[in-house]
């Protein structure tokens, strides 16, 4: 079974450089909006089966073109919502740096709780729980490997790579999640590989080889939100929009 987890555009909290989390209304910028094409364009050709997203706006607004595209209704599941960072929901990074719980968040995440919030590790558990659960059922319903899209918030999607590199919760912050990129994780019935990281323009196609109707070989072997920093190399292309 394999999963493509996409996260969602660059949004307008994004460019607000403020916490999100759960908060109504936060949309894709026209940047978003492109990235969102250019994913269903990448990604079009792909034996996908299944789509599951966020219930959030910008994780619904960034696989609809795709949905679309390939006929399919995506599939809303809680459990890929955005970590509920309860007070710091919408309060700008440069203030949530002094906070004494910052540090915690990038050095000791399994043990970071979010005021009137949820905890990093319960994030991890829910998320590798519901993508666990979709592939039994797609294993089930398909009677075999599955090719499908997961579309959730970064800080969800590096819990989920922490877990399928075998590392510790406490080292997720060391992975690079950027808008509208795309991960890969193979489960094979032994353990899961990664496939692809943090990647935003190469080419997919040798992913459509891991499906039973294509006849390949089916068994082979930061700061929270999920933002990159002040990284240049990995803004993803949003340094050079107008909407930036």
């Amino acid at each position: 079974m394999t999963v493509i987890l996409l996260r969602h555009g660059v949004s307008t909290s994004n460019i607000a450089r403020t916490l999100a989390g759960r908060s109504a209304g936060v949309d894709l910028t026209d940047r978003g909006r492109e990235q969102a094409h250019t994913v269903a364009q990448r990604l079009a050709s792909l034996p996908i089966e299944h789509i599951v997203t966020s219930p959030l706006l910008r994780c619904q607004r960034t696989v609809a073109p795709l949905a679309d595209k390939l006929g399919i209704e995506a599939e809303p599941d809680e459990r890929l919502l955005e970590v509920d960072y309860g007070d710091w929901t919408g309060r700008p990074l440069s203030e949530l740096v002094n906070e004494p719980l910052w540090k915690v968040v990038q050095r000791h995440a399994s043990g970071a709780v979010f005021p009137s919030g949820e905890g990093l590790a319960q994030v991890q558990f829910r998320a590798v729980s519901a993508v666990r659960e979709h592939d039994r059922i797609l294993g089930e319903k398909h009677g075999g490997d599955v090719l499908w899209v997961a579309c959730t918030h970064g800080d969800v999607i590096k819990s989920l790579l922490a877990d399928a590199f075998g590392i510790h919760l406490d080292g997720f912050q060391r992975i690079v999640v950027e808008p509208a990129s795309i991960s890969v994780i193979r489960y094979s019935p032994t353990a899961p590989y990664v496939w692809r990281l943090n990647d935003t323009g190469s080419d997919l196609s040798a992913l459509a080889a891991i499906s039973p109707q294509t006849g390949g070989e089916s068994r082979s072997g930061p700061v929270p939100g999920g933002e990159t920093g002040n990284t240049g190399s990995t803004d993803n292309g949003v340094a050079e929009r107008p909407d930036s």
